[in-house]
């Protein structure tokens, strides 16, 4: 994958959700043909049933019918494959904020209106619109209606859901310490991060901690030192440490 690519649609409005989704799997799989997820989109937005865009039961019921194959475990959580669009696509299985990028890829060519909408530890879709009448549907559970709002849901607009991702991802690699896989893992989704316009200034600490971990040790130093230096005004002891830690990194070259 060229990450200008990716670049080019986290930076371009509105942004491609599921584009900039399928080109994080390139760097799992660099041959992965992202032309033939993307049909697998049309291909099942053909089978939503026509419904009113006005009537929001009426649609997260159409897209259901067509949707339904698509639902997750608890064990997908500690799947690697339930974070790659890609996989989800392929095995019809995934984490919650994976399955909605499904719903709103299948609805957004249906012609029907949908929306993220995020909480602690789970994801569902607004089907309807954001400030208007709508349902919001539990895509883990294969699309059943949820009574709510849950409590510290909301909104989430693409940008917000494409990080998100990128955060399950380097969750779901950092959980598993010591691989030189999973730091692997951890710096590409962290690298992908920090081409988004609005992102944590701290993942600029994590990338230089990972870069050291992968044996970076200079890059990494550097990496921490210019963290440091951009949060030392607001924040010294954390400045500070980040300091230390690249003191710790440069130690290992000799």
């Amino acid at each position: 994958m060229s990450r200008e690519e990716f670049r080019r649609v986290v930076t371009t409005d509105p942004v491609d959700v599921g584009l900039a989704c399928l080109l994080m799997g390139t760097e799992v799989e660099p041959d992965l043909d992202v032309s033939i997820c993307l049909a697998a989109f049309d291909a099942l937005a053909l089978k939503v049933p026509a419904a009113d865009p006005s009537d929001p039961p009426a649609c997260a019921l159409a897209l259901r019918t067509a949707l339904s194959t698509f639902s997750g475990t608890p064990q997908d959580y500690a799947n690697p494959k339930s974070v790659l669009l890609h996989e989800v696509i392929r095995l019809r299985r995934g984490l919650p904020i994976m399955l909605a990028v499904v719903w709103l890829e299948v609805a957004k060519r249906a012609g029907l209106p949908a929306f993220p909408v995020g909480l602690p530890g789970f994801f569902l879709v607004g089907v309807g619109t954001r400030d208007g009448p709508h349902v919001l549907v539990d895509v883990f559970a294969g699309g059943d209606l949820v009574e709510g709002p849950p409590p510290r849901s909301r909104p989430y607009n693409d940008r917000e859901l494409v990080l998100r991702v990128l955060n399950n991802v380097r969750a779901q690699a950092v959980a598993i310490p010591g691989i030189v896989e999973s730091a692997r893992t951890a710096l590409w989704a962290t690298d992908l991060s920090l081409l988004l316009p609005r992102h944590p200034a701290s993942l600029r600490r994590e990338r230089g901690l990972l870069l050291a971990r992968l044996g970076s040790y200079a890059d990494g130093a550097a990496e921490l030192e210019a963290y440091a230096d951009g949060v030392a005004e607001a924040e010294e002891a954390v400045a500070e440490e980040a300091r230390r830690e690249a003191r710790l990194a440069r130690a290992r070259l000799n």
